[in-house]
């Protein structure tokens, strides 16, 4: 048997090829592999249980990078299974199919978009796009209520039909744009990681939260059922007065949302490896490849090459 002291450098070994036995409150390092040239000393019981612990803690932190490394091959394994969902999907289609809005086969209109969050989203950003979609559709519950809280008001109130008629308006109007305009760019910047889309997204839905913050205030004759319209309606009705507060709750916890949800986007912009000048060649080059854009430039220098050579002539 060999005794170690655990706390010198010479005693640093590991748990693989040491064990130790206690006796009247003295452990010793029993070596599996038999004698050592390593320096002989007696090893107190607490310094065991140092040494144990150090080994605990190398294994703890060898588990955890397993499960870590475990962790991206799940993540890669989704995104090839994705990957082959949705080739499979085209190859049995013969393309994709446009999806959004989901409305029956019969009907006179088509589905003007393709929207498919595990298709088309890597997985670590599906969760952040779902959440961005259930805030679109909360933006569109809003504005509906807005409009009964709005019809509401014109109801005890016949001077709010300006009110009533702008809630129409901004429902028909909002509701569209809003999904075009900051969340389909969303959607296609996570998709194909462009950095030209997330500007797009940003600049836009920087004016979005903006709105929100107007119509939470509720300024009358402006078609939203905020905080000053709401007090307004409940001293003419305390029922469409407390439709309308609820509505103005629900503009400012839109808006409230939104503004996290803003920062959380950019901050997942930030570590894409998007950039100003990522924008700019994207934008460049989409242009340039633009056919519209390809004949007006040929057209342009076909006519300055005529202009010169009749000059010349």
């Amino acid at each position: 048997m060999c005794c170690y002291d655990v706390c010198s450098p010479a005693g640093a070994v590991s748990a693989e090829n040491w064990t130790y036995s206690k006796s009247r409150n003295r452990a010793f390092l029993v070596s599996r592999e038999g004698e050592s040239n390593w320096p002989k000393s007696l090893c107190t019981f607490s310094n065991v249980l140092t040494f144990v612990c150090v080994c605990l803690q190398e294994q703890s932190q060898a588990a955890a990078e397993l499960l870590r490394r475990q962790e991206e091959l799940e993540n890669k394994a989704a995104e090839l299974d994705r990957r082959e969902r949705e080739m499979q999907s085209i190859n049995v289609s013969g393309g994709r199919k446009n999806n959004w809005p989901p409305l029956p086969e019969r009907f006179p209109v088509a589905p003007c978009f393709y929207h498919d969050i595990t298709v088309d989203i890597p997985v670590e950003f599906q969760k952040t796009v779902k959440i961005m979609y259930y805030l679109w559709m909360l933006h569109t519950g809003t504005l509906l209520a807005n409009l009964i809280a709005c019809l509401s008001w014109f109801a005890v109130d016949g001077n709010r039909g300006v009110d009533f008629g702008l809630s129409i308006l901004w429902l028909l109007l909002f509701t569209p744009c809003s999904f075009v305009c900051w969340y389909r760019p969303l959607y296609a910047a996570f998709r194909i990681d462009s950095s030209f889309r997330f500007f797009i997204f940003f600049f836009i839905y920087v004016c979005q939260i903006g709105i929100y913050v107007i119509q939470s205030i509720g300024i009358a004759g402006w078609g939203a059922s905020g905080w000053i319209s709401a007090l307004t309606g409940l001293n003419k009705s305390i029922p469409v007065g407390i439709i309308m507060i609820l509505v103005a709750a629900l503009f400012t916890a839109l808006a409230v949302l939104s503004l996290i949800m803003f920062k959380k986007v950019h901050g997942m912009y930030r570590t894409t490896g998007a950039s100003f000048e990522k924008a700019q060649q994207e934008f460049a080059t989409g242009v340039m490849s633009n056919k519209t854009v390809q004949t007006a430039t040929a057209n342009a220098a076909s006519r300055a090459a005529q202009g010169a050579f009749k000059e010349q002539v």
